[in-house]
C-alpha cells in the first residue's frame, strides 16, 4: 500500500483528526501562498520600475513612457498566459471559485494557483489597478481543492476546504483572521453551517499565523489617531454617507461590467486590447495620480490621515473606478476587493471634508468618514455587510467608530442590493451560469433537457404571406394558435399568433398586409441543451404556450419548437420512474425514504468494466442505482438491458446518508480504471 493510499485511509477513518488536519493543512498553504504572492508583486515591480537602479523597462526610452508602457506590456503577458493556461484565471477570481463551489463540487483546477499566482503579479507589480486579495482567495481556494481531490474526497468536504482555502487567504493578506472567516462564509458557501464554519475558523487561524510569523501583527492600514464619534447628530451625516455610498458602490459595479461588455464587444485581437487598456490605464496612472496604480493601500492610508483634499479624493475616485474597469475588462488579472476599499475612502474622505467645513465643531476628523465610506461601498457593492464591518476594524485596530460604521454599511447594502439584486460577485457568477443554490435534492426537471421534450414539427408562414392567406392558413389548423415566422426556411424573424390576428381585424382590413406587419419580434426561446427547469422559468415570464427551439451555434437557426403540453408529458414520465427508482431504493437500503442525493459519473473509453455492458452489469453499489444516462444532448431512462457507452454520463441516485461512499466509489473507479468486477450488486470487487 502506498504512503498516500494509506494516509487517504487513516484520515477518511477518522471524524475529527482528520478534518482538522486538512483545515490547518489547507490554511498553513494559503498563508505560505499569501506570502508568496507579496514577493512574486515585489519582484515584478523591481523587473518593470528599479532594475538598473530606477532604470527597468525605460531603457531607451524617455522617462515618463516607462509607467505608460509597463501596464500595457504586464496587461499582454497576462492575456497570454491566462488564454493559453487557465482561462478561468482572468478576472478578479471571487466568482470563479464561488462557481466551482456551486456548479462542480468545489473542483478547481491545480493549476490554477499557480497560473492567477502568476498573472496577478505581473497585472498588479507592472501597474495594473486591481487589487491582490482576487487573486489570493482564488490561489487558496485552489489549494483547498487540490487537496481535497488529492486525498479522494467527497464534494461536500471539498467545497469546505476551498472555503478554508479563501478564509486562510483573507486572513493572511489582509491580517484580517475574523474577516477571513465571514468572508468565505458570506461569499463562498453562502452559509454558516456549524461544521463548515469550525473548519474554516482553523484554516484562517492557521494562514494569519504564518502571515504573522513572516510579515509581523501591524494592521493593514496605519491610522494616525483613533476616531470616535463626537455628537449623536453626526448619525444624520452617516445616514447620508450610508445612501452616498451605496449609489457610488453602484456605479463601481456597473462601470466593471460595462466596461467589460465593450471590450468583449471589440472585435480584434486580444493583444490588442490588451495593449490598449493597458496604455490607458498608463496614462490614467501618469497624469492623473501614482496612486491609481497597483493594489492603492497608500491612497487609502492618505485619506485615512486627512491629508487629500475633496477634489483631489473626487478625482481620485472616478479615475479609480475608471482604472479597474479597464484593467478588468482588457483581459488583466486581480481582484476588486482593495480597489472597492479605496473608491469608499475616498467616497467618505471627500464627504467628511465637506461637511467639516460646514460643521467643524459637530463632526469627526475626515478620517473617519473614509473609514467608513470604505466599509460601506465594499460592502455596498459585495453584499457582503459582516465581512466590511469586521474587515476595516481588523485592518486598522479602530473600533471606536464601531457604531457608525455599522450604522452607513447596512444602508448602503440595503440601497445597492434594491436597486441591483446581484452583487459585484453574483454579476460574473451569472453570467458564468453558476447563480444557483447548493442544494442536496436535485428535481427531476434539472435533469430532463429541452431536447428531451421538443418536437421538430414547427408550425411556420413566411413573412410576405398576406393576412387573408394567413387567415385561412388558421382557420383550417384550429388546434394551432402561434407560428413561427421564418425566412430563408430556417431563420426566425418572430411569432405571430392568432390574437395578433385578431387585433390586426378590429383596427383595419386586411388588405395590403403582411405576417411581418403584426408579427412579434421580441420572442421567449431556448437551447436544446437547457434543462426543463429553465424552460419552464421562460414559460412562467411570458404568457405563452410553445416557444422556439434554436441552435446554439447558429443564432436564429430553428431546430424544433418546445410546447407546454409535450414538456409536461416528458416530466410525468420521468418523474413517475424517479418514484419507482425511490421505492426501489428504500426496500434495497432497509431504512426510510430521505431526499434523495446524485452523484455523476461520466464513462471514459478505458473504463472497461463500464464501457458496452448493459446496467444490470455494472455492479453497483447496493446502496445506489442508475437513474438516468445522458447521451450527448439526450437523456435515456435506464433499463437492465441499456447499454452504456463511452462518453456517456450516468447519474447515480442514493439517499444522503450514503452520497459520500457513493463518490469515493466513483472516485476509485477513475484511479483504478482498468480492475474488473467479478460481483455484480455489490461493491465492486478487484481481482
Amino acid at each position: 500500500m502506498s504512503i498516500l493510499t494509506n494516509l487517504q485511509y487513516r484520515l477518511n477513518r477518522s471524524t475529527t483528526v482528520r478534518p482538522v488536519a486538512l483545515a490547518v493543512t489547507v490554511g498553513l498553504l494559503a498563508g505560505i501562498g499569501s506570502i508568496a504572492l507579496r514577493w512574486v508583486i515585489r519582484g515584478v515591480q523591481w523587473l518593470f520600475f528599479d532594475m538598473g537602479g530606477g532604470v527597468g523597462l525605460s531603457i531607451g526610452l524617455p522617462g515618463i513612457l516607462n509607467p505608460v508602457v509597463a501596464p500595457a506590456v504586464g496587461m499582454i503577458v497576462v492575456s497570454w498566459l491566462v488564454r493559453r493556461w487557465a482561462p478561468e484565471a482572468q478576472g478578479h477570481g471571487v466568482p470563479e471559485v464561488q462557481f466551482a463551489v456551486r456548479a462542480r463540487g468545489g473542483r478547481i483546477r491545480a493549476r490554477v494557483a499557480g497560473i492567477k499566482a502568476l498573472a496577478s503579479a505581473i497585472c498588479i507589480g507592472s501597474g495594473g489597478s486591481v487589487g491582490r486579495e482576487g487573486p489570493i482567495v482564488q490561489i487558496g481556494a485552489s489549494l483547498g481543492s487540490t487537496v481535497g481531490q488529492v486525498l479522494g474526497l467527497g464534494a461536500d468536504e471539498i467545497r469546505v476546504l476551498v472555503a478554508a482555502g479563501a478564509a486562510g487567504a483573507i486572513g493572511s493578506t489582509f491580517n484580517a483572521p475574523i474577516a477571513g472567516v465571514l468572508f468565505a462564509m458570506e461569499v463562498i458557501l453562502g452559509s454558516f453551517a456549524t461544521r463548515s464554519l469550525g473548519l474554516v475558523v482553523v484554516a484562517s487561524v492557521a494562514a494569519t499565523a504564518v502571515a504573522h510569523f513572516a510579515l509581523g501583527t501591524q494592521p493593514s492600514f496605519q491610522v494616525v489617531q483613533e476616531f470616535a464619534l463626537v455628537s449623536n447628530w453626526e448619525f444624520l451625516l452617516y445616514l447620508l454617507l450610508g445612501v452616498l455610498s451605496g449609489v457610488v458602490a453602484l456605479v463601481y459595479v456597473r462601470a466593471v461590467y460595462g466596461v467589460e461588455e465593450l471590450f468583449n464587444a471589440w472585435q480584434i485581437p486580444a493583444w490588442v486590447k490588451a495593449l490598449t487598456g493597458g496604455l490607458i490605464v498608463g496614462l490614467i496612472g501618469v497624469f492623473g495620480s501614482p496612486h491609481i496604480s497597483g493594489v492603492g493601500h497608500e491612497g487609502v492610508e492618505l485619506a485615512l490621515a486627512g491629508a487629500l483634499t475633496a477634489g483631489a479624493m473626487v478625482a481620485l475616485l472616478v479615475l479609480k473606478i475608471l482604472a479597474t474597469s479597464i484593467t478588468l475588462g482588457a483581459g488583466g488579472s486581480g481582484g476588486v476587493f482593495t480597489p472597492g476599499l479605496f473608491i469608499g475612502a475616498m467616497t467618505g474622505g471627500a464627504f467628511g471634508q465637506v461637511v467639516g467645513r460646514i460643521a467643524p465643531t459637530m463632526t469627526a476628523p475626515a478620517g473617519a468618514y473614509a473609514l467608513v465610506g470604505a466599509a460601506a461601498v465594499f460592502a455596498a457593492a459585495s453584499h457582503a455587510p459582516m465581512t466590511a464591518i469586521v474587515i476595516l476594524f481588523e485592518m486598522t485596530g479602530d473600533y471606536q467608530i464601531i457604531l457608525p460604521l455599522m450604522f452607513a454599511v447596512v444602508l448602503s447594502q440595503l440601497i445597492a442590493s434594491h436597486i441591483n439584486p446581484d452583487s459585484i460577485y453574483s454579476t460574473k457568477l451569472r453570467r458564468l451560469g453558476g447563480a444557483f443554490g447548493l442544494h442536496t435534492e436535485r428535481g427531476t426537471l434539472d435533469f430532463l433537457l429541452v431536447a428531451d421534450a421538443m418536437t421538430d414539427r414547427i408550425p411556420s408562414v413566411p413573412p410576405d404571406s398576406g393576412l387573408k392567406e394567413f387567415a385561412a392558413l388558421a382557420r383550417r389548423t384550429k388546434d394551432t394558435h402561434s407560428w413561427v415566422v421564418l425566412e430563408r426556411g430556417d431563420t426566425v424573424l418572430g411569432m405571430v399568433t392568432v390574437k395578433d390576428l385578431e387585433q390586426a381585424i378590429l383596427e383595419s382590413s386586411l388588405e395590403d398586409r403582411t405576417v411581418a406587419d403584426i408579427m412579434t419580434t421580441g420572442l421567449v426561446t431556448c437551447h436544446p441543451g437547457e434543462t426543463l427547469r429553465e424552460a419552464f422559468r421562460r414559460f412562467a415570464g411570458r404568457d405563452v404556450f410553445q416557444i422556439p427551439v434554436l441552435d446554439p451555434d447558429e443564432p436564429g437557426k430553428i431546430v424544433g419548437m418546445l410546447r407546454r403540453s409535450e414538456m409536461l408529458w416528458a416530466f410525468k414520465q420521468l418523474s413517475d420512474e424517479h418514484e419507482r427508482l425511490l421505492e426501489r431504493l428504500e426496500t434495497r437500503i432497509d431504512q426510510p425514504r430521505s431526499i434523495s442525493a446524485y452523484v455523476e459519473l461520466p464513462v471514459r473509453p478505458e473504463h472497461r468494466q463500464i464501457c458496452f455492458h448493459r446496467i444490470r452489469e455494472l455492479g453497483l453499489p447496493e446502496f445506489a442505482l442508475v437513474a438516468l444516462l445522458r447521451r450527448g444532448e439526450r437523456v435515456v431512462v435506464p433499463r437492465g438491458f441499456t447499454l452504456v457507452e463511452p462518453g456517456d454520463i450516468l447519474t447515480l441516485i442514493t439517499t444522503p446518508e450514503h452520497q459520500q461512499e457513493l463518490e469515493h466509489w466513483v472516485v476509485e473507479l477513475y484511479e483504478s480504471p482498468a480492475r474488473r468486477i467479478v460481483s455484480s450488486g455489490s461493491p465492486p470487487v478487484v481481482e
